[in-house]
């Protein structure tokens, strides 16, 4: 073979090694793409089979149903995040579309009033919750029955709390502790235990009956609600809407443990529903609290209907089409297994702010400043970093590289105008007599907005901003509530280390 025939074959297979390349890499990013925007779960066959299912059984029970609705009503990022293609709004959507035959009771407990209890996602008290739930549902066409104060005792902020509903034309009830619930039948339902309840007027034939977080009383509400029906020769029925654990999925399946995982501050665990195994013979999935007062729970339902209880199981008791409506469950287990990593360093972080009881994973003390950084992964799986800098704090500047590689921004073009960083950054030290100066990320958007009135490279960084969407973010530190909340709102999924970004107790 000649020296030209040597040359001319390694031009061939250097070309054919560069085609090769760009199949692979192509493939590669083809494979991420399609991974990340097709959804695992159908949003429109799930909400038409919940809907039917709840019809079914309000003409069931003589269309009088309690339907305890439990998770969150609005704003369901988990089930979001775990089953893509699921609509956050989902339940909300559901009810709209059943606003001529559904009004709502909203429950909350009076302890968790006066421990002015803080809902995680929102960083607001449960009452303060419940407020913004009236306003959202009468958003939606909704009508609000009533709010329900358990567990009454007169305690100064429910009272108050009490009175601030009904200065606002709210119906108010008031559920006192009710002696040997959950456990003496016959205490429970005399006049002494849910007779003493005061009676919550209904009209509808459907009462959604759903609270801002676990405890609030929704049972024990639908449950004395039966049996003050009853008196009034009512024949209703309970019904339970759930999305989690999913019945018909295994129990160890990244799904299921991933809600294992969410609610592992609550101490609950999936588990084989025993009573389902032994009425059908059939496997399903259910949670320990559903399974623990069961045998409770049918016996009251058994003395106040006067008849044998239809639901032989938990999972009898649940409506939930959520396992029927996922399309491709490779999918779905990817998403579940990133929720569980999710919730490892979420749990580890409220550990180093004192908010869990529970020691998953002791801090080191080294003493050492740690280094304040993050990294965002994109869609196409390029990850982009950013690092604290005197300008700037690290989720801004991660931020901001992202969305430069999305608009294909070379690195070195500022897309922030010097003279509006200075602006802010003499604001914060000279007016507000600030220390830290580095603009958040709140900040650097608002100076980015600015920036783009004049500057077309700012402008078109902007339009990628809704490019984050669904990307993961990893903080080398606990974020400040300003940038966590930001993220939270451009729909970006952040999971950050147990450190703190400085020796500083109070971080205003």
């Amino acid at each position: 073979m000649s020296d030209e025939d040597v040359r001319i074959f390694l031009s061939v297979l250097s070309v054919c090694c560069f085609i090769c390349f760009i199949i692979l890499t192509f493939h590669f990013y083809y494979r991420r793409l399609n991974a990340l925007l097709q959804p695992g779960f159908d949003n429109t066959k799930y909400l038409e089979e919940q809907t039917t299912e709840i019809l079914k059984r309000v003409d069931h029970f003589n269309h009088k149903l309690y339907l305890e609705f439990g998770g969150k009503l609005f704003f369901d990022y988990h089930a979001a995040r775990v089953l893509p293609g699921y609509d956050p709004n989902d339940k909300v959507r559901l009810l709209h579309n059943l606003r001529d035959k559904a009004e709502i009771i909203l429950c909350i407990y009076a302890g968790d009033i006066e421990r002015r209890k803080i809902r995680a996602d929102f960083g607001i008290t449960y009452e303060m919750d419940v407020l913004k739930l009236i306003d959202n549902l009468r958003a939606w066409d909704l009508d609000i029955a009533g709010v329900v104060i358990t567990r009454y005792k007169d305690q100064p902020a429910a009272r108050l709390f009490k009175n601030t509903l009904e200065l606002r034309n709210i119906k108010v009830y008031v559920h006192r502790p009710t002696h040997g619930y959950p456990s003496d039948i016959n205490a429970i339902l005399s006049e002494e235990g849910f007779g003493a309840n005061e009676y919550i007027e209904t009209k509808k034939p459907l009462v959604i009956v759903t609270a801002p977080g676990p405890g609030s009383g929704k049972l024990a509400t639908c449950l004395s609600q039966l049996y003050h029906d009853s008196l009034r020769g009512i024949q209703s029925g309970y019904a339970k809407f759930e999305t989690f654990p999913i019945w018909n999925l295994p129990l160890k399946h990244p799904l299921n443990v991933a809600y294992e995982a969410a609610t592992a501050d609550l101490r609950d665990f999936n588990i084989i529903d025993p009573f389902h195994l032994e009425a059908y013979g059939k496997t399903s999935v259910n949670y320990n609290r559903d399974v623990e007062i069961f045998p409770v729970l049918k016996r009251i339902l058994e003395r106040v209907s006067s008849r044998e209880a239809i639901y032989q199981s938990p999972t009898d008791m649940g409506v939930n089409r959520a396992g029927f409506s996922i399309t491709d469950d490779n999918i779905v287990r990817e998403a579940a297994k990133q929720e569980i990593i999710r919730r490892y360093f979420w749990y580890k972080a409220e550990y180093a702010k004192g908010l869990t009881r529970e020691v998953l994973n002791r801090r080191s003390k080294t003493g050492k400043k740690v280094l304040s950084g993050a990294a965002v992964e994109l869609a196409t799986g390029e990850q982009i970093t950013g690092k604290q800098s005197v300008l700037m704090n690290a989720t801004s500047s991660v931020i901001l590289n992202a969305i430069k590689v999305i608009s294909g921004i070379p690195d070195n073009i500022h897309l922030l105008s010097p003279n509006i960083i200075e602006s802010i950054q003499n604001l914060r030290k000279d007016v507000l007599n600030e220390k830290n100066t580095r603009l958040n990320l709140e900040e650097t958007l608002i100076a980015l907005t600015i920036s783009a009135t004049t500057n077309p490279t700012a402008q078109l960084a902007m339009t990628s901003l809704k490019e984050l969407h669904g990307c993961e973010m990893h903080s080398t530190h606990i974020l400040h509530s300003t940038d966590d909340t930001v993220l939270h709102k451009l729909g970006i999924h952040i999971t950050c280390d147990a450190n703190f970004p400085s020796e500083n107790l109070y971080i205003g």
